[in-house]
């Protein structure tokens, strides 16, 4: 292994205060993070976060709309709304120095909504790009783009250049499930970001690494595979909140990405 350029984790890992979780997830080793909007955007947060040396990795871009808006929609005003709130998170993320973003599809799977996902998730990723980052969309088990495969048609279909595959590993373990290794190299270079975190096989629980159905051998599968393909992005730690030790997991699954991702460890 040539050893994972960047490790962050997500911000909502803990409770708290925005400025308190980033000083215990700075304590916990880490030096970037994932945030939803809009964190920090208050001038006195903001400046606080700059000064700490946090880095922010990416921004979960469709997150928080308000209710019935969806990029998907046939209404237009909650069209309109969507399409409003990802424009602002774009811009935040700018701000912010984040190099990705991303959105989550929407629950309508008939073939009228993923032409207009598509249709404006191509804008958002043109305006992404004038932004210098990169836009992905994460498979969503229940949701229009449930596993790796069909979002990887999605954006085959959709063909803009600046789309791209958040990688889910919990998401891939669950229902009859993915092989993660494999699912990665059929990404490829539409490969724009990684999220890592545990599960039963069912429910997206969010647990610490190991403490699910993902194997030792399955994880380092997966650093094998982002690897092989040239992934040079974060992989990001997605853990819940309501884990009886939040912090402890963090601390654990990072301890154990470094170990796998270690130079010269053969996986």
């Amino acid at each position: 292994m040539r050893g994972i350029l960047k490790l962050s984790c997500c911000l909502w890992a803990l409770s708290g205060l925005e400025t308190e979780v980033v000083t215990r997830i700075a304590e916990a080793g880490f030096e970037q993070v994932d945030i939803r909007p809009f964190a920090f955007e208050e001038t006195a947060s903001r400046e606080w976060l700059a000064n700490s040396g946090m880095q922010v990795c990416c921004v979960a871009a469709t997150h928080g709309m308000s209710h019935g808006a969806s990029l998907d929609s046939a209404d237009g005003e909650a069209a309109v709304a969507a399409i409003s709130h990802t424009e602002r998170a774009l811009a935040y993320a700018a701000e912010l120095g984040a190099g990705t973003v991303y959105a989550v599809p929407g629950a309508d799977a008939s073939g009228a909504a993923m032409v207009r996902y598509g249709r404006v998730l191509a804008e958002m990723a043109e305006r992404a790009q004038a932004l210098g980052m990169k836009l992905c969309v994460e498979h969503f088990p229940g949701l229009a783009l449930p596993t790796v495969a069909a979002t990887l048609d999605f954006l085959s279909e959709v063909d803009h250049p600046n789309l791209y595959l958040l990688f889910d590993l919990g998401h891939a373990q669950m229902g009859e499930g993915e092989d993660p290794a494999a699912a990665i190299e059929s990404a490829g270079p539409r490969l724009g970001y990684v999220h890592l975190d545990d599960n039963d096989g069912s429910g997206d629980l969010h647990l610490s690494l190991l403490d699910g159905v993902l194997t030792e051998t399955t994880l380092g599968q997966t650093f094998r595979a982002l690897d092989d393909v040239g992934y040079t992005g974060a992989v990001s730690l997605e853990l819940s909140p309501e884990l009886p030790d939040p912090l402890g997991a963090l601390r654990r699954s990072r301890e154990c990405v470094l170990r796998l991702t270690e130079p010269g460890v053969e996986l």
